[in-house]
């Protein structure tokens, strides 16, 4: 089996996803946070949902395996349908694919450091990465942006759930609402009967603001640009 029918037949068969509240009335918005300054200046050849591995390379990145799965969600619980789901973070290192990234030259060469996912009917994606590190000023994060239509939507960043330098991450501390806080943080859990040591980690992404979904599977305007806000 290739790696490209693996990537999406783990993503189709991936009994990850679950959505506590999906038929309240109305979710809590998941909070945004800053895109920061390290969106990638130049992308990878390999954009796929595999971070792991680059193109057809054997050898993978450094790292503990994580599976993050979650889905895209309107307000009222409803799946949001073609929307691209992109991820970013560090390698095993602490640097960032990009040129002004502290630590370039300790870059592990075999981390894609971005990936894209695009949701179906359900709203869900996956994507295989590593378990966020911490680096100097920061908490460990992933960065997620949701674009729809050409057009970035909504922007966050995704936190260790327990993590302890968390409560002395400087975005963190300026989300105010308890709750809003928790909607950043996902639980990177031991995947079970995993010898590997694999991680899952669920984030649903829900929606504040009304959006309007493509009614075919064409991509219009692909993804959002990036608006550097900070870090």
């Amino acid at each position: 089996m290739d790696r490209r029918h693996f990537i999406s037949s783990t993503a189709a068969s991936a009994a990850f996803f679950t959505t506590p509240g999906l038929f309240a009335e109305q979710l809590m918005p998941t909070a945004s946070m800053g895109e920061g300054p390290f969106y990638p200046d130049k992308l990878p050849l390999d954009t796929d949902n595999d971070l792991l591995l680059i193109n057809d390379s054997i050898t993978p990145a450094v790292g503990e395996i994580t599976h993050l799965t979650g889905k895209v969600l309107t307000s009222n619980g409803s799946p949001l349908r073609n929307a691209f789901v992109e991820i970013w973070q560090t390698d095993a290192n602490g640097s960032y694919l990009h040129s002004k990234s502290s630590n370039r030259e300790k870059w592990d060469a075999n981390f894609q450091g971005y990936g894209r996912f695009m949701t179906a009917s359900s709203g869900e994606y996956y994507f295989r990465t590593i378990k966020p590190v911490r680096y100097p000023g920061r908490t460990p994060h992933i960065h997620i942006g949701v674009s729809l239509n050409g057009k970035r939507i909504f922007t966050s960043q995704i936190l260790i759930k327990g993590e302890r330098l968390n409560d002395q991450d400087q975005l963190y501390k300026a989300i105010k609402d308890p709750k809003a806080k928790q909607t950043v943080m996902a639980d990177f859990k031991p995947v079970k009967g995993c010898k590997l040591g694999s991680l899952a980690a669920e984030f649903n992404v829900v929606l504040g603001t009304t959006v309007e979904e493509n009614q075919d599977p064409t991509i219009k305007g692909s993804i959002g640009k990036p608006v550097y806000r900070r870090r």
